[in-house]
Parts: C-alpha cells; sequence; structure tokens
C-alpha cells in the first residue's frame, strides 16, 4: 500500500462569533474533506510536545515520527539543507527573516509580499557589507533565508517574528541563554542594527515604498542549531517506503523532507501563499505516486492567511485546498490499481485572533478503499475529538497510519 500526506499548515483555528460560533474548518465548504472523514477514520493529535514552542519544524517533523528531544535543532539547519549548505559540526545555522518596521513596531515578519528576486539583492547586499569568513548569508525564499555563524553557540534566547505582529520589537530580541552564548548574541545584535542601516537607504526600498509596499527594514536571526540527526523515514518504515517524496514551497519543509530521506518535487507557480498553485501540486502528488511510495504534501497558505489576520482569506485558502488538491488525489486514488491510504491534517492551529501559532491538538483523517468507517461525520477541530483514535502524540499518527492494510482495519489497541 502507498501512502499520502496532505497538510494543511495552520488550518485549524478557535470558534469564531462572527462565524455563529464554528471555527474556519466548521464555517468552510469542504465537501472533499468531509467526505474523507466521513469514509475514514479520525482523531486528534498533538503536535507539539511538552517544552517546545509550536513551531511548524516541531509540528511537521512530528507528524512523520520524530521524537524532538532527540533531533530538535532549530528550523536554521532545515532551511540550510534545503537550499543545499552543507554545515559543519561547528556551523550555527539560523533562520534569517527579512522584516518590515514601523518605528518601535515589527509591522509584519515578511515585508508584505516580497519576491525571492529582490529578496536575492538585499542578501546578496548584505553578505557583501556585513559577511566575513565567520559569517554568511545565503538566499532562501521570499522572506526566509539563512545566516550561518561558524562556530556559533546555539544557546540563544530567540522569538519568531511571527509571534510578535504590531508589537515592540526591540523588547523581543535575542539574546543569551548561557555565559558562554554571550558572544555569539553580541555578534547577530551588532548584525541586526547594522543592516538596518544598510537596508534603509538601498535603492530597492524606495522603489518599493514608492509602490505602496512595505519596506525591507531588517534581518532577524532565530531558530539557530546545528546540523540534525535524522534517520530517513526509509529505515523507520523500512518494509513500507522505499522511495518518497515531498512537495512544497518552503525551505523549512523541504529540509525535513531532506534529512527524512524524500526527494523534493517543485512545482511551478507554488508560492508558499494565498495564491500558491494548488491544482499543480495535487497532479504532483498524483503522478508522484505512481512511482513511488510515500507523499507528504505540504500546502502553507492557510497559515500565512492565519498570520495576516485575515479570516475570509484563511476560508478561502482552505476551500481551495479542500476543492483543488483533497478532491482530485481522492478521485485519482480511488481509480489506481494499488491501494492507496491519504491522511490529511494541519501541522499545529494558527489562530486568525493570535496571529500566530499554538499548541492545541490538531484534527486529524485517515482514509483507504475498504477501511471502517468511525462515526465522524466532518471534518474539523470538534468532531474528529470523537474519532476512534482519540487523542493521539508523538510517533503514534505515523505508525498508525503506515500501519493501515487494505485487508483489515487498524486496530488502535495494539498500540
Amino acid at each position: 500500500m502507498k501512502h499520502v500526506i496532505i497538510l494543511g499548515d495552520g488550518m485549524a483555528d478557535w470558534h469564531h462569533e462572527s462565524l455563529g460560533g464554528k471555527t474556519l474548518l466548521q464555517h468552510a465548504h469542504t465537501p472533499n474533506m468531509d467526505r474523507l472523514a466521513r469514509m475514514g477514520q479520525c482523531g486528534l493529535l498533538r503536535t507539539v510536545a511538552d517544552g517546545f514552542h509550536p513551531g511548524s519544524e516541531v509540528a511537521n517533523s512530528s507528524i512523520l515520527g520524530y521524537d524532538q528531544h532527540v533531533v530538535y535543532e532549530g528550523r536554521g539547519p532545515l532551511e540550510a539543507a534545503s537550499i543545499g549548505v552543507e554545515l559543519a559540526d561547528d556551523d550555527l545555522a539560523l533562520r534569517c527573516n527579512l522584516v518590515s518596521l514601523d518605528g518601535n513596531l515589527l509591522r509584519n515578519h515578511s515585508c508584505g509580499r516580497l519576491e525571492t528576486e529582490d529578496a536575492d539583492i538585499l542578501i546578496k547586499y548584505l553578505q557583501d557589507e556585513l559577511g566575513s569568513e565567520r559569517v554568511h548569508f545565503y538566499t532562501g525564499v521570499q522572506y526566509r533565508h539563512l545566516l550561518v555563524i561558524k562556530g556559533g553557540n546555539k544557546h540563544l534566547r530567540c522569538t519568531p517574528p511571527h509571534d510578535i505582529p504590531l508589537k515592540p520589537w526591540r523588547e523581543y530580541m535575542l539574546s543569551a541563554e548561557t555565559p558562554e552564548a554571550e558572544e555569539t548574541a553580541r555578534l547577530l545584535t551588532e548584525l541586526v542594527y547594522k543592516s538596518q542601516v544598510l537596508l534603509k537607504y538601498h535603492p530597492l526600498n524606495a522603489q518599493r515604498q514608492e509602490q505602496g509596499l512595505d519596506p525591507v527594514s531588517s534581518i532577524w536571526p532565530w531558530g539557530g542549531g546545528y546540523r540534525p540527526r535524522m534517520a530517513p523515514l526509509t529505515h523507520t518504515f523500512a518494509s513500507q517506503i522505499h522511495t518518497g517524496v515531498v512537495i512544497t514551497a518552503v525551505d523549512l519543509i523541504r529540509g525535513i523532507g531532506h534529512y527524512a530521506g524524500l526527494h523534493t518535487i517543485d512545482v511551478p507557480g507554488a508560492t508558499g501563499l494565498w495564491d500558491t498553485n494548488y491544482a499543480g501540486k495535487a497532479h504532483a502528488a498524483i503522478q508522484a505516486l505512481r512511482t513511488n511510495d510515500f507523499v507528504y504534501l505540504h500546502v502553507e497558505a492557510a497559515d500565512e492567511a492565519g498570520h495576516d489576520g485575515d479570516l475570509a482569506l484563511k476560508i478561502q485558502c482552505i476551500e481551495n485546498i479542500d476543492k483543488y488538491i483533497v478532491g482530485p488525489i481522492m478521485q485519482a486514488v480511488e481509480e489506481y490499481d494499488e491501494h492507496v491510504a491519504i491522511a490529511l491534517l494541519p501541522d499545529h492551529p494558527t489562530p486568525i485572533d493570535l496571529r500566530t501559532h499554538t499548541a492545541e491538538p490538531i484534527p486529524f483523517a485517515m482514509w483507504y478503499p475498504g477501511i471502517e468507517a468511525d462515526a465522524v461525520e466532518t471534518f474539523d477541530e470538534d468532531a474528529a475529538a470523537h474519532g476512534m483514535h482519540g487523542l493521539l502524540q508523538g510517533d503514534q499518527f505515523i505508525h498508525r497510519f503506515m500501519s493501515l492494510d487494505f485487508t483489515h482495519s487498524v486496530n488502535p489497541e495494539i498500540f
């Protein structure tokens, strides 16, 4: 049996008075997600272990079964793997956002709509002005980039910029958690302030402001760590996965896929935003299943809408995932000669009201032709709580999903 996971980043949310007390998944028109839940088995999954920040790097790697106490090294090393930067043992890799400031406030974590081509000009400029044998800036995608400090100490207190929209940014500047990390913290703080001076007068910023776009005001390093040690999924599930792929527009997820032993498929027009190529991602997944055993299809759109606090846009993103991804994939695999199991879930909630991630359990549904369905009728946070799988955590989800067999239903009692 082949397996495909459809991951709608940040789809889960809270109940909203403006929606009659419903969550966004309950309010959105999602006939295909509901059909998957109705025909399959559901439950809740805790993707963020106690003591860990509810970031996508934690949630997505947990979904794939990785113990964060063993593998967690922050976002930076995953970004490095995604763009082909090989880290030495003493390299500290940090995610490096380009952010927009408004005086003392962090206007947003992404400079609004920043194209990679423009970001590349600025990152190369910063490397020319601030780079050295020890400091290296690397271009990633859109506002997401990489900063590598040779000999850096990872024991830093860093706040993800998407956690502090419209808050006083100076109050959240990185700092050392241990005396050994103080030199690294001073270096990074100096780079942040120097970047603000350099970027303020760059011609590209003048063009952006003339066009009414948010300025690129500063770098924001965070999520630092060293090269992680993750066993490939082909080892963990040797009898089920011989080849697998990851489909995403986000460097972080590509990095997880790299260390998990998955090949990356790039989809033209996949942006990581609300206007991503949903249909192209579905087509890529369907084609990949013909020659691979495992597909991890990640869609960032709803998460970005959540960070923007845009309720209508997030609902639209959820409905686009339902119409252009879940529906076509279900239709395609039902016609396959070989059985394919589908799992659908977000990685974490990104509540509109909060505009950042939370660690609450998320709903999941899993299905394959012939599975014995539970009593759940719709795909949402409340309904999934009554599914036959109850509340899972750690690697329980991936092991149950990979154990699905078309000759019988998984028995939760054996795990």
